[in-house]
């Protein structure tokens, strides 16, 4: 049968996220289209999983765009295709600001060409850079510290800029710590290599890595660790189909933080994992990392007025439930 919804090009659409925003959107009843490389994506992830059309190609390459535009009646644009690693990006700025700037600025003229107006777009809360206040809200300043995060930030900036030019209407989620999986255990998070602590605390309790390190202990904060803001990435999913509805709805360019607008400890992560694991995960204390800020909590309370988001899975036990639930079938039974 076919949608009555739209179709939706979703960029990176392999990913973590960006599979479960097309997981998402497939289940809203929307037409789904995947464009991805593969660099870091999963094609079996989107062919047995998820189960929508894969388009394998990259956001700079313009005669593939253009022929996708053609071939499909896309009417709006998810787009999740970026690289994220931090330390990466300082020590190679260049493929950051080709990948995360000059590639999405390739999508959106195309885009713009075919007659498509709208735009959802994958930002990241590391544009405020360390905080002023807590939790964050939307109107703190900018100051990125890495060049990941400058690039979303001129993302961002050129959205504002092509709305004044060109009526571009987008939405631009502000994340804070993705994490989690789909509660059935079939997809869920593998970055090779894995930087973030949940996955890695969980590889590690499956023995594929020896120990973690948490990085400083003299934070002033209640038990001397780095405090983040988690937040479920089936949560993160349903933002952005609110997000689309909104804009397909005729709504302005907004952007957004998501995030539970509490906070987790290091320590208490791994006390969590250790409690749903039921593994003593070996955790080696270490000196802070360079840029690291004390605590990142944001206020998500105008995603909650404007779109009428609410989170699900706040409940950090039932984070790393569902992560370890995909963990275990993804690297458990393989060596």
């Amino acid at each position: 049968m076919l949608s009555s919804k739209p179709t939706i090009l979703v960029t990176g659409g392999a990913g973590y996220i960006g599979s479960h925003a097309a997981l998402a959107l497939k289940k809203a009843g929307y037409g789904v289209v995947v464009l991805d490389n593969l660099a870091y994506g999963h094609r079996e992830i989107i062919e047995d999983v998820v189960k929508v059309e894969l388009v394998i190609g990259d956001t700079s390459d313009r005669e593939l765009l253009e022929q996708l535009f053609v071939t499909h009646d896309i009417a709006a644009v998810m787009h999740f295709a970026a690289y994220i690693a931090v330390g990466e990006s300082v020590n190679e700025p260049g493929k950051y600001y080709r990948n995360n700037v000059s590639s999405t600025l390739n999508l959106l003229e195309v885009m713009l060409a075919a007659g498509i107006n709208k735009f959802v777009f994958s930002s990241t809360c590391a544009v405020y850079g360390m905080p002023k206040e807590i939790p964050m809200k939307e109107n703190h300043p900018h100051n990125p510290l890495s060049p990941y995060a400058a690039s979303k930030d001129m993302v961002e900036r050129i959205l504002a800029d092509f709305d004044t030019a060109f009526d571009l209407k987008s939405v631009a989620f502000r994340y804070f710590n993705a994490s989690g999986a789909e509660p059935n255990g079939n997809l869920g998070e593998d970055h090779a290599p894995e930087t973030h602590l949940i996955p890695l605390a969980l590889l590690t309790a499956l023995g594929k890595r020896k120990q973690l390190y948490i990085f400083g202990t003299d934070y002033d904060t209640p038990d001397g660790t780095a405090v983040r803001d988690y937040i479920h990435v089936n949560d993160l999913a349903s933002a952005h189909v609110l997000g689309l509805e909104y804009l397909l709805d005729g709504g302005d360019s907004e952007v957004f933080n998501l995030g539970n607008g509490n906070g987790f400890s290091v320590k208490e992560v791994i006390e969590t994992a250790r409690k749903v694991t039921g593994v003593e995960i070996p955790a080696l204390e270490s000196d802070r990392r360079a840029g690291d800020a004390p605590i990142l909590v944001g206020s998500s309370e105008k995603a909650r007025k404007i779109l009428g988001w609410n989170p699900q899975y706040a409940d950090l036990h039932k984070i790393i439930s569902d992560a370890w639930k995909w963990h275990q079938q993804r690297h458990g039974s393989n060596s």
